[in-house]
């Protein structure tokens, strides 16, 4: 099932404002409403019950939900701009293996299944085959990378599907074995009462088999430490907190499941000259005083290689000019922002004698009062 476009607050109905715990107890009831084991070939159920585990799983995660509070949906949709990573799961055993303990114990003991959908109890079992977890890495890069877009190699540690033992866990030749107490379910169930019982398996310790041969790379894991070195392309116009998201680059998978995500977070280093403000730059540019009376054109150096600045005529020091389109690539489209330079009137540290001359001729023409010595000002 594709990720949902509803709002994940209306979804678990729920304010904005609303705290983990009431997220949390949101998100059971609604499981509880939904869960495959109530509504056994309900496929309505089974898409209501994944919506649910999709908004939970944003909104129970503090970092997750603040990027969906600042960008929405679009803060998880690759195709927008490189975003992407939460919402959406595989199959119901993924729900299950990551949000069972919220709502499991409740359905656990008699029945054989989820009304012949095949989500059967063995598969929420830590032996089951499971996702790896998503990872995050965080790299800096400056403005100028920002414009233009970079490419960077990065280096990390993660564990890894270990192929001596295909992820079993057994050396080579062997093959786990059934847990005898638990039978292969992970899970001690007990009546007590009217009530029903489920523990994790003292034996296997809720993996639901005994490995009498451990692989020896892994240690009878399935999976070993391993370092990465990856290289990820980075979109112009990315900005603090932008996250970045590599299928399959994360934690190896359990029992032969696929690679979790690598999500990678972009920290913008602040940069001597320019500040950036959304998709626009702001700068301050010295102007000649001259430009400033008559207006003029100046070129000067931006983060993309120059750029020309026309000056009106009469301009007030500390006002705006506007350079279009030479700001900070978007990031939802192809347009660019603008660049702002704030203006500053720039007096020379010297004067001639002939540009004195005619300086002091300029302001006896406007009738201006003037030292009459040499040096002064303009030394």
């Amino acid at each position: 099932m594709p990720p949902t476009n509803r709002d994940f607050y209306e979804i678990l109905q729920v304010e904005k404002n609303a705290d983990a715990d009431a997220i949390k107890k949101a998100y059971r009831k609604l499981a509880m409403q939904f869960h495959p084991d109530r509504n056994p070939g309900d496929k309505d159920a089974e898409a209501k019950f994944r919506e649910c585990a999709e908004a939970y799983e944003i909104l129970s995660d503090p970092e997750k939900r603040s990027q969906y509070d600042k960008y929405g949906h679009q803060a998880f949709q690759g195709g927008r701009s490189g975003f992407s990573g939460g919402g959406g799961f595989n199959d119901i055993n993924d729900i299950f293996s990551q949000f069972g303990d919220i709502f499991g114990d409740i359905f656990q003991g008699g029945g054989g299944g989820f009304g012949g959908g095949g989500f059967s109890r063995q598969g929420r079992n830590r032996n089951s085959t499971r996702k790896g977890a998503d990872l995050r890495y965080i790299t800096e890069i400056d403005l100028v990378e920002v414009i233009k877009g970079a490419e960077k190699e990065i280096e990390f540690e993660t564990e890894a599907h270990c192929e001596e033992c295909s992820g079993s866990g057994a050396q080579k030749g062997s093959s786990p074995s059934t847990c005898k107490t638990c039978a292969g379910q992970g899970q001690v169930v007990r009546q007590q009462g009217f009530f029903t019982m489920a523990t994790t398996c003292p034996t296997c310790r809720g993996t639901g088999e005994m490995i009498e041969k451990p692989c020896k790379p892994c240690g009878g894991q399935g999976r070993k430490p391993t370092k990465r070195k990856i290289k990820v392309t980075l979109p112009a116009g990315v900005d603090n907190g932008t996250r970045l998201r590599v299928a399959n680059e994360g934690e190896g998978g359990y029992k032969g499941g696929p690679n979790g995500d690598l999500f990678v977070e972009v920290r913008v280093r602040e940069h001597d000259v320019y500040e950036r403000e959304g998709d626009h730059l702001f700068a301050q540019l010295d102007v000649s005083y001259l430009q400033f009376l008559l207006g003029g054109e100046v070129t000067t150096d931006a983060l993309d290689g120059e750029v020309k600045v026309e000056i009106p005529r009469g301009v007030d020091p500390g006002e705006r000019v506007k350079v279009a389109g030479r700001g900070v690539p978007s990031l939802r489209g192809s347009r660019r922002g603008d660049l702002f330079f704030t203006l500053q009137v720039e007096f020379p540290q010297e004067l001639s004698d002939a540009e004195e001359a005619l300086v002091r001729a300029l302001a006896e023409t406007s009738k201006t009062k003037v030292s009459n010595k040499k040096r002064g000002f303009f030394k």
